[in-house]
């Protein structure tokens, strides 16, 4: 099983672009105002349009209104949700779209998460404590992640340095990369992106994981 990556907090279009090139299977556009990558939806809408072909685009969410999610979803072409704080099943379902389910591993259960949202397409485990943004590189012990039968993305702490052990000790779906690749809040160094891209699949052609 190939991991698939993602680079979340892209605010500017050659950000986005580059990272795709780098071998990026998905980009997260960040929809909280609190969040130093937040994004308006004109911005967003501007990031999509330049990225190739076969790119997924993610929207990260924390606790909005559903109103505010919808009136996103009408101007910018998100292919998945992705929900951070304590939304219910039935609100993250509710937009009609492929959702992704974010845990705070600082005090957070994984399994219990997993059996109140069923039809999540992912559990996205992060670092921080729950309900909080994420983005903050916080990492978490990596023996605490479900099986990959759950469709598990490891996000939290990771970067060029340590993502290949994490991919080598959780086998996950995919991994999730935000701070560890900027630098400055939402800036992302192209350096920094592709060194990260390359330890994943550079792990990936040595253990065939």
């Amino acid at each position: 099983m190939r991991t698939r990556i993602k680079i979340c907090g892209i605010t500017r279009p050659d950000d986005g672009v580059f990272a795709a090139e780098a071998g990026a299977d998905a980009i997260g556009l960040v929809f909280h105002e609190a969040s130093p990558r937040a994004v308006s939806p004109h911005q967003a809408a501007q990031i999509i349009a330049a990225l190739p072909p076969l790119v997924v685009a993610v929207g990260l969410f924390l606790d909005a209104e559903p109103q505010a999610v919808r009136e996103i979803l009408a101007v910018v072409p998100l292919d998945v949700l992705q929900f951070h704080g304590s939304e219910p099943a039935d609100y993250c379902t509710s937009f009609g779209r492929r959702y992704m389910k974010s845990v705070g591993m600082a005090g957070g259960d994984p399994w219990a998460v997993a059996a109140a949202h069923p039809r999540a397409s992912a559990l996205l485990l992060d670092g921080h404590a729950p309900g909080a943004a994420g983005g903050s590189g916080e990492s978490f012990d990596w023996g605490q992640a479900l099986p990959d039968s759950h469709r598990i993305i490891i996000a939290g702490g990771l970067g060029p340095d340590n993502v290949a052990e994490a991919v080598r000790k959780t086998r996950p779906w995919g991994v999730d990369c935000s701070s560890a690749v900027e630098s400055a809040p939402g800036i992302k160094d192209d350096h920094q992106v592709a060194a990260f891209t390359e330890e994943v699949y550079r792990v990936q052609r040595h253990t065939g994981h």
